[in-house]
Formats: C-alpha cells, sequence, structure tokens
C-alpha cells in the first residue's frame, strides 16, 4: 500500500483541496492481490491498489466518452506467426501503473484514501490530475496519451487493428509493437532497434522489461529458437480451470463432443424443481472459463462451446452431462497447444478454409459457420458460430459461410500488407463446388434469387482477384471440426491440419 501511494504521489494522481460546499465526491478503496511469477521459481508478488469507485460517476458530468481499444487476439497471433516464421526477436513490456499516465478532461473530486489522512486534512478532498484506476474514462484516456506519444515518434497506426504499431527501420525491416491495456509485444529482427524503442518508451514512462516474452493474457510462449518452433499453451489456466469445477481426477475423453448430444431446449428444465436444482450447478461459470481458452489456444473447443453456450439462460440436465463431458476432454488435452514455426505448414502465405453444417441448430434449423485461416502455415483465426438467417438450401448454407470467411479474409489480408506482407490473392478452400460456383457466376436462378443481395458483394471480391475460392475435398478441410461432430479419426487429422498437438 506505501509503494502504490509512493506511485500516486510521484505522478502527480491528485492535489488536496478543501472540500468545496455541496460538492458530490466519488468514494476509493483499496485492492488486493497475490500475482504468480511468470515462471515456476520465481516468487509471488503481493500487489495492493487503490481503485476509485467509478460506479457512482454520473455520464456527462464526470465523464463522456469511455470507450478504449485493445489489440485483437488475432493480431497477437498473426505477429507471433511472424516472428515464429522468421526468427524475430520477441520481448515482453509492461506499464507500471498505467492508467495515471492518462490526463483527465474533468474535474473529479475523490475522497481519501482510507489509512492515509492526516488529521491536518481531514475536511479536505483529492482534485483528481490523472486518470485513476476505476474511473469509466481511464482505459480510454490512458489509450489516448499512448497512442500521440508513439504516433509523435514517428510510429504508424495499423488502420486494421488501431493497437498495433509498426515503423520500417534504415535497413528496410519492420519493428512492431502490440498493446493490450497496460502489456506490450515488441517484435523485430534487430535487437539494436527493440533496446531503443524500451529507452524511448522508459523516457516517458514507467515501464517494466519482462524480457523476451513468455506470457501474455493467459497464454504460455514456450520457444525454441534451436528448432525454429513456438508454443502457444494454457496448459497450466486449464489445470486451475478442471480443478475449480471438481474435473481434476476425470476419465478423459478423445473428442469435445459425442455424438450422442442431441442438445435443444426440449431439454430445459420444465418445473420449478428443476431449475431450482440447476440453479445450483456453475454452467454459464464453466462455459465462460471454457471459452478463454478457446478464443486464445484451442479451436478444437470451437464448435463444442458453440453448443453449449446457447442454453446459458437455462440450462437443463443433458446440457450439464455436456458441458462435463468438454472438461472431460481437456483434462485428457490440457497440454495441448498450438505450434508456430517454419515447419508448421508447407503454404506460404494467407489462406483460409471455410465449411458449414445446414440446419445444425435443432431449435431454430440455423445453420453453422466454421472458418480457419493460417499465416504460413500458422493457425491465426478460427470461428464457429450461428448463422444470422435460416438457409433453405445447403448451397446458401455453404454461400453465406463463404461470405463470413472472405470478410474475414479481406481483413487479415489488409492487416498482414500493412505488417510488410505483400499478397495479392488470398486462397478461401471450400468443400461445396455449388457455393464456388454461385460466388464466381454472377447469374441468378430461380433457387438461389432469394439468397440476401448483401451476401453477394464476395463476386466483386473475386472478380478483383483479391480472393479466390478453391474446391478442397471435405477430408482435407480442417474447418470440419468448427461445424460439427466427426470421427475421432477425422478429428485427430483436422488437429493435425490445425498444427494444435500435444508438447
Amino acid at each position: 500500500m506505501d509503494e502504490e501511494i509512493y506511485s500516486l504521489k510521484k505522478n502527480n494522481t491528485w492535489e488536496l483541496i478543501k472540500r468545496p460546499a455541496n460538492s458530490r465526491t466519488v468514494g476509493c478503496k483499496w485492492i488486493y492481490k497475490v500475482k504468480d511469477g511468470l515462471t515456476a521459481t520465481e516468487p509471488r508478488r503481493f500487489k495492493a491498489r487503490l481503485v476509485a469507485k467509478g460506479y457512482t460517476q454520473r455520464a456527462g458530468v464526470d465523464f463522456k466518452e469511455v470507450f478504449s481499444p485493445v489489440v485483437r487476439h488475432t493480431s497477437i497471433r498473426v505477429l507471433l506467426a511472424l516472428t515464429a516464421v522468421k526468427d524475430m526477436e520477441l520481448d515482453q513490456l509492461d506499464v507500471k501503473t498505467a492508467f495515471l499516465h492518462g490526463r483527465l478532461n474533468e474535474d473529479i473530486l475523490m475522497t481519501q484514501p482510507e489509512g492515509y489522512t492526516s488529521p491536518e486534512s481531514v475536511d479536505c478532498v483529492c482534485l483528481l490530475k490523472r486518470s485513476l484506476y476505476g474511473l469509466k474514462q481511464s482505459p480510454r484516456q490512458w489509450y489516448l496519451r499512448f497512442d500521440e506519444f508513439m504516433v509523435t515518434h514517428g510510429y504508424l497506426r495499423c488502420s486494421y487493428d488501431v493497437c498495433v504499431y509498426y515503423k520500417i527501420i534504415q535497413s528496410g525491416n519492420y519493428i512492431y509493437l502490440l498493446l493490450y491495456v497496460d502489456d506490450m509485444l515488441i517484435a523485430c529482427n534487430e535487437r539494436e532497434e527493440i533496446e531503443a524503442l524500451k529507452q524511448l518508451l522508459n523516457s516517458e514512462f514507467d515501464m517494466k522489461d519482462l524480457g523476451p516474452a513468455r506470457k501474455i493474457l493467459g497464454m504460455e510462449i514456450i520457444r525454441n529458437r534451436k528448432k525454429g518452433t513456438m508454443i502457444l499453451s494454457q496448459g497450466k489456466y486449464l489445470e486451475k480451470v478442471l480443478g475449480t469445477f471438481g474435473m481434476s481426477n476425470s476419465k478423459s475423453v478423445v473428442t469435445p463432443l459425442a455424438s450422442h448430444f442431441k442438445l435443444s431446449c426440449s431439454q430445459c428444465p420444465s418445473t420449478d424443481e428443476e431449475r431450482n436444482e440447476m440453479t445450483k450447478v456453475p454452467y454459464a461459470n464453466a462455459v465462460g472459463c471454457m471459452m478463454y481458452a478457446m478464443v486464445l489456444t484451442r479451436p478444437d473447443l470451437a464448435h463444442a462451446l458453440s453448443v453449449v453456450s446457447r442454453f446459458m439462460a437455462t440450462p437443463g440436465k443433458e446440457h450439464w452431462k455436456a458441458v462435463k463431458w468438454v472438461l472431460r476432454y481437456l483434462k485428457g488435452t490440457q497440454q495441448y497447444g498450438l505450434v508456430y514455426g517454419k515447419s508448421a505448414g508447407k503454404v506460404a502465405g494467407l489462406c483460409g478454409y471455410v465449411d458449414s453444417d445446414y440446419a445444425g441448430d435443432l431449435d431454430r434449423r440455423r445453420s453453422l459457420t466454421g472458418y480457419m485461416f493460417f499465416l504460413n502455415g500458422c493457425l491465426v483465426n478460427w470461428k464457429a458460430s450461428l448463422q444470422h438467417v435460416v438457409a433453405l438450401s445447403t448451397t446458401e448454407a455453404e454461400y453465406t459461410a463463404a461470405t463470413e470467411a472472405v470478410k474475414e479474409a479481406l481483413w487479415l489480408r489488409g492487416l498482414i500488407t500493412e505488417l510488410g506482407m505483400t499478397q495479392e490473392t488470398v486462397e478461401v478452400h471450400c468443400d461445396s463446388s455449388s457455393a464456388i460456383y454461385l460466388s464466381k457466376n454472377p447469374a441468378h436462378h430461380e433457387k438461389t434469387k432469394h439468397i440476401d443481395f448483401k451476401l453477394h458483394f464476395i463476386k466483386n471480391v473475386i472478380s478483383k482477384g483479391v480472393i479466390s475460392m478453391v474446391k478442397v475435398h471435405t477430408d482435407d478441410n480442417p474447418a470440419d471440426m468448427l461445424t460439427k461432430v466427426v470421427t475421432t479419426a477425422k478429428f485427430k487429422s483436422c488437429l493435425d491440419k490445425a498444427g494444435l498437438s500435444e508438447f
């Protein structure tokens, strides 16, 4: 607590003033946390943080704009894939008390922190000068301050992800910086440039140099530069998840969801007794914990979690059995990770795979879209989600899925282009010949005239040569595991193609 107060005073976070008559103040409180070390040998850290009670702020008076961007998980994986393939240096930094660097535009009065009020200042309040943690506008003010600093010093803000910064150095190479609130990743081929950027950041902000990147957002980065590999894993996180839900000693299974699970709303509780019984089950917590692993490093969970998350409001016993099945799958695969590196795949550049499951939703008969994108053979993006409209044919379902994949391909193509990788055409592989034909042929016939006009934008994209739809056999499409329950052999094949394996 003393260290926190020292840091706050050092940054001139507030000044004590006599409390004005009829003034309204924002409260504050102390938050305590024990943080694990980055490695097993590193000791735990005891951290205290003073936080303003932002929930008492008034919109339009104490704050106006609150939105603050963070780097996309896909952007992080793209940078890590480039780092692994090009054998770049990769360092991590942390900004100490990042929000305190933001400047406030409003006059906010806060009560003095508990335990640090002197007798002579009992009638005083804190007039905030910096964006203290807890204030609703603090993340936005910090981002604006950091963005201004980077742009002023010659770094370019990526137009496809505003938390990605890059600069072309004298040798013609690139240096990249990714910002996720107060965590940063810096990548470059030249160690001297990274050190120069660190000194530049230290001159303006209070930084903590964490050295080579080992862990970010709970994702472990295991790198072997001799073999040219990088593994992204959440093994420790999943171990905690299994312990939290009492599944540490459960019997493992080999697929995330079995074919005998036919989940629908008809299995939701129908009596008050059943509803009361299910309120004792941590259904939403379990799904949420696994969802975090899925969005970072575990694409194999995407389809199963897409199914079980449809029943978050009123889950039934069968739904809970399916969630426990997914946890049992994690028990046997918690040490799985994404493998990046030069040997990850033979295909250079960016390419994608797309698939759909026609009318897979048993309740509303909506179809499921699934896609994967690889950069130099490294899986960097995936998605499994229900389509917003009911498809009337398998062709329409596949065509709708292809539209979503093409939209994502355009975004990824723009991102890697700004990061220095030029690619004229991105191949999107689809196992539906009819969808590919429809995407290339401008003619409309009776069976497809009802398809929403907005889905036909991919025809213009394909005609320009930016995206190319390519036929792929179903057996060679790794996106199959994102849309349906597949056999064990097929699932293992999809995992191998996705570069997800035990390490």
